[in-house]
């Protein structure tokens, strides 16, 4: 199993000449991105569709061993029913994603932070996740930002339907740290413009070790779980570094790397 680390999207300005070497041309920025660090989330596929020829490009410019993963498109997630998010769902899978081929990592469906924890109309929407899409198996994973969702029961749901819930570290959001699939998901949103890295040396090696404990099959025990732990084993983990003083956060990516 492998541990994934990286940031959202590729391009902001605020990378030039910081993360990226001075005059890098911006279409050489993902592949320059993926030979640094081993994952991006790609925040695009929120706001809007992308064409096939997107992910073709992406595909074909990143490393064999880089993964991308997707947000799903805020049309399934920001409304107040649920269960009526099929069709766009339907919409998302099939504007191809496929492209990606083995490089597509779990697809983030993000929720708002106002959105409460029904368990019928939740429980629908988990339904309309597809398994597979041209053959290939998709992960999915549910963000959620709402106190709500911290009880055992959503905990037992995305059990039961697989699906992973991310863990948001560092952040205002309610952190859930309970694995619920067979990857693990976490964005951690703590890095700050003082550190040179964005985290302290000693947050760098704590999540290095909680990304470990987490490919290992063990949960991290400085983390409280809501649901007592499943039984050991190994597993894919995909940790990005997110929001908080942006312009540190590949350094932050990065030493994690160098500290698994």
């Amino acid at each position: 199993m492998a541990v994934y680390v990286g940031i959202g999207g590729w391009v902001f300005e605020e990378w030039r000449d910081n993360f990226y070497p001075k005059g890098l041309s911006q279409k050489k920025e993902l592949e320059y991105a993926s030979r640094h660090l081993t994952a991006i989330e790609v925040n695009g596929t929120y706001y809007g569709s992308q064409k096939p020829e997107s992910f073709q490009r992406w595909h074909d410019e990143t490393p064999d061993d880089f993964v991308f993963t997707l947000k799903g498109p805020r049309f399934a997630t920001n409304r107040r029913v649920l269960a009526e998010a099929g069709e766009s769902i339907e919409r998302f899978v099939e504007s191809g994603i496929s492209r990606l081929k083995k490089k597509l990592g779990p697809i983030n469906w993000q929720f708002m932070a106002t959105k409460k924890f029904d368990p019928e109309d939740f429980t629908a929407f988990l339904s309309l996740l597809p398994a597979k899409q041209d053959g290939i198996t998709l992960r999915h994973a549910v963000e959620v930002r709402h106190a709500s969702f911290a009880c055992a029961e959503f905990v037992a749901l995305c059990a039961k339907h697989k699906v992973a819930i991310i863990t948001s570290g560092d952040s205002e959001f309610p952190m859930i740290a309970d694995v619920t699939a067979d990857f693990a998901y976490a964005r951690i949103m703590g890095t700050v413009e003082k550190e040179k890295l964005g985290y302290s040396k000693a947050a760098i090696a704590k999540w290095a070790s909680r990304a470990k404990d987490w490919s290992q099959g063990d949960s991290p025990k400085d983390l409280p779980l809501l649901v007592k732990s499943a039984a050991k084993k190994n597993r894919d983990v995909f940790l990005f570094v997110i929001s908080g003083a942006k312009a540190r956060n590949p350094g932050a990516a990065q030493a994690i790397i160098a500290a698994l």
